[in-house]
């Protein structure tokens, strides 16, 4: 079904959140296109910039990115003691990897995406986001991210996963074994961040993930941002820990040591890091207190 209809996108997804839809008015159609895996378009909006729009689902625009990708790198990156070589799996429009490579502690970043129009395409029309993959710290490696995993072990410190919503492509990288495979390509003390959907929409999924992350990860926790472009206007990250100890929470001590204004961030402070991980009280008691 097309989803631009009398000059408005709109974003119908009555699997993942019926009942509701999101509207951008449209200026034009930059591209449009279906790659191997899904339906691609890239729209120019009357109000939030560039879109980039994948199975029908908005990824980024250009006027709240920021919030979501500082929140998903810098998330686990502050809160590991030492993270220097890094993995990002997805993330084919460029932004989180601008984001990752700006930590000073951070010496290696290795990113498998499994769509290489897409970042062709982030590179030609998106270059603010896709300028990441300009950085001599990032090697981009084209191809399944299980597969990716399977030939790595005990390697990375970090691992965030940029996924589209659970259907189409992405859907495996929302499941218990993914979070298996994760641990078996980490370091000892190593953390994970991954995408981890609305309370808003659906509880019972982000308890369904979390629960798979806590098969393999002692410390577990769920924080969240504010992107207006997201269906309810926020989203969440199931964040994990190999360490045990693990506090993810406190980061102003922890990033006291860095200059936070080098890093020419928008969204993300200290303050921030830590008022993600507090949750309304109905979504702290269903996902359990003790999480953090």
């Amino acid at each position: 079904m097309d989803t631009i209809s009398c000059g408005w996108f709109s974003e119908i997804q009555a699997e993942l959140w019926p009942g509701q839809a999101f509207s951008l008015k449209v200026k034009n159609v930059i591209h449009k296109e279906k790659s191997k895996y899904q339906d691609i378009q890239i729209i120019e909006t009357e109000t939030y910039g560039k879109c980039l729009i994948l199975d029908g689902i908005i990824q980024c625009t250009s006027r709240d990115e920021f919030s979501y990708q500082e929140m998903i790198a810098f998330l686990p990156l502050f809160s590991h003691p030492n993270p220097k070589k890094v993995l990002i799996v997805g993330g084919g429009d460029g932004g989180v990897a601008r984001e990752v490579v700006k930590h000073p502690l951070v010496e290696e970043v290795h990113q498998i995406e499994i769509d290489e129009r897409v970042v062709e395409l982030s590179k030609q029309h998106l270059p603010e986001m896709a300028c990441g993959f300009k950085s001599e710290k990032l090697k981009l490696t084209i191809g399944d991210g299980f597969e990716y995993m399977k030939k790595h072990k005990n390697e990375f410190d970090v691992i965030i996963t940029d996924s589209s919503d659970p259907i189409g492509p992405a859907v495996s990288l929302f499941n218990e074994s993914y979070y298996k495979l994760m641990k078996h390509a980490l370091k000892e003390d190593g953390i994970v961040c991954s995408q981890g959907g609305s309370f808003w929409l659906d509880l019972s999924y982000i308890k369904k993930t979390m629960s798979g992350c806590k098969e393999h990860f002692p410390k577990v926790s769920y924080a969240i941002t504010s992107v207006p472009s997201y269906p309810c206007g926020h989203i969440g990250f199931v964040i994990g820990s190999l360490n045990q100890n693990q506090k993810f929470i406190n980061s102003v001590n922890k990033i006291k040591n860095f200059d936070i204004e080098a890093l020419n961030l928008k969204y993300y402070t200290p303050e921030v890091h830590d008022a993600a991980f507090a949750l309304p009280r109905w979504v702290q008691k269903s996902l359990m207190s003790d999480i953090i």
